[in-house]
């Protein structure tokens, strides 16, 4: 639960923060007409990001079991890749993000309806997707019980909140502190995520040193597993070469100006 619950904090708070610039402006600009589009937008993106996640599922239903593997080990490492460069691209754009977007709406002010929607959607829709992806790589990792969806819309419903509060003015949040902090806890997912790809791909034999494994203890669904595998990607079984890249992976981007 602990997992998917900081994925969709932090990404629906980034999601909550954008429309909420949206809308700041256009409050400001007096264009409360405008609001209309904004909302459009908004709900067409989230429409997708869910279309997106149900297509994800479906297909890998329909899979053979050595096609779900390659299908779960290709996303896991697609998921990886996006909210990695997410994170950085995030740090390093986040204090001149209100200004691009409020550019963009200005400019879409002049051009009606249609433009204000679609600034909207592409502004959020980026958002969903990346959520609904790497949503759909977690949830393949540590989809034991219920749990995981518990923490999703416990995650959902904080971020939704925390934006509404945060445009009304009623909390201060120090937004460029908490995406440091919540982009370390996502690196570490992401690790995680990275790892069971990899055993995906070392289950088919595309990858070799299966057998080679670092430690073996536990069961499948004991608490200790359960714990380590929800929260850092740790199972029960690990072989060299995941927990090799694992630590690569943590070293080479914790050490990176965070």
């Amino acid at each position: 639960m602990l997992s998917t619950l900081l994925i969709a904090l932090r990404e629906g708070l980034e999601a909550s923060l954008i429309v909420g610039i949206l809308i700041a402006y256009l409050v400001r600009a007096g264009r409360r007409e405008a609001l209309r589009a904004i909302w459009v937008g908004v709900a067409v993106a989230a429409l997708m990001a869910l279309g997106f996640g149900a297509l994800l599922s479906f297909t890998s239903a329909q899979l053979s079991t050595r096609g779900e593997e390659l299908f779960a080990g290709i996303t896991s490492i697609l998921a990886v890749a996006l909210v990695t460069w997410m994170v950085f691209w995030m740090k390093r754009t986040a204090r001149g993000i209100a200004r691009q977007l409020q550019g963009k709406v200005e400019s879409a002010l002049g051009m009606g309806s249609f433009a204000l929607a679609l600034v909207a959607f592409l502004s959020v829709g980026r958002e969903g997707l990346e959520t609904s992806l790497f949503l759909y790589a977690n949830f393949k990792t540590v989809s034991y019980n219920t749990a995981p969806l518990l923490g999703l819309i416990l995650g959902l419903v904080a971020a939704i909140a925390l934006g509404v509060l945060i445009y009304k003015r009623s909390v201060k949040l120090n937004i460029a502190k908490f995406f440091r902090v919540t982009g370390v806890a996502l690196i570490v997912v992401a690790g995680g995520v990275l790892i069971h790809g990899i055993g995906e791909f070392q289950n088919r034999g595309d990858i070799g040193g299966l057998t080679s494994t670092i430690w073996k203890f536990g069961g499948d669904h004991s608490i200790i597993v359960t714990i380590l595998d929800g929260t850092f990607g740790i199972s029960n079984v690990m072989t060299w070469l995941q927990i090799t890249v694992y630590v690569l992976y943590l070293s080479l981007l914790l050490s990176w100006d965070f």
